[in-house]
């Protein structure tokens, strides 16, 4: 292994320790010697790796985004139609809901704790909501609809997380696949007609 490679797996290690701290207690209650101490490692290292707090919270949102888009691509790949991929979003949504450690968007959590004062986490979060709206954008466009179908099941989507993570309940997102079928099935039946 190559000390490129080490490297890469250190970082990886501390980032998954500092975000499983970060998403279940807030970021604002996480001290560096605690990540130091979760990733097994020397705070001099740490620091060596990830100059301050705010580069491992860039690093959690990195992370954070790359893993979101994985666990949906996987999902709504696996569906057969256009019109079943659209639907698949919110049966993604539903299996994360579900999880023992889901405590709604990573992204909205660190906007709501940092927002004010941190534009890095505000410009991590801004990118973030628009690559899942530019993603349903192409879901829908591919279906025969657009950015209009898009942005409406982009609302549902984050109001199913909020609620999500405030009820403690996966139901909000079987609630919201319910609103997006009939949205898609008006959008769809909409654009037949106009063409």
């Amino acid at each position: 292994m190559s000390h490129d490679e080490s490297e890469d797996e250190l970082r990886r290690q501390i980032l998954d320790a500092a975000g499983e701290m970060f998403y279940s207690r807030g970021i604002q209650n996480v001290g560096m010697d605690e990540i130091r101490d979760a990733a097994g490692v020397s705070l001099k290292r740490l620091y060596r790796l990830f100059g301050s707090k705010d580069e491992l919270i860039a690093g959690h949102l990195a992370l954070s985004d790359e893993r979101f888009h994985a666990g949906l691509t996987k999902h709504v790949d696996a569906a057969d139609g256009q019109h079943d991929k659209l639907l698949a979003v919110f049966d993604w949504l539903a299996s994360w809901f579900a999880e023992d450690d889901f405590r709604g968007c990573a992204f909205i959590n660190c906007y709501g704790e940092l927002g004010a004062t941190n534009a890095a986490v505000v410009d991590a979060a801004r990118a973030h909501k628009q690559a899942v709206r530019d993603r349903l954008t192409r879901l829908a466009t591919e279906a025969g609809s657009g950015d209009e179908l898009a942005e409406h099941l982009a609302l549902l989507a984050e109001g199913a997380i909020t609620t999500a993570a405030i009820s403690g309940s996966p139901q909000p997102a079987r609630q919201a696949r319910k609103a997006a079928a009939t949205l898609v099935q008006a959008a769809l039946g909409a654009a037949s007609h106009r063409t």
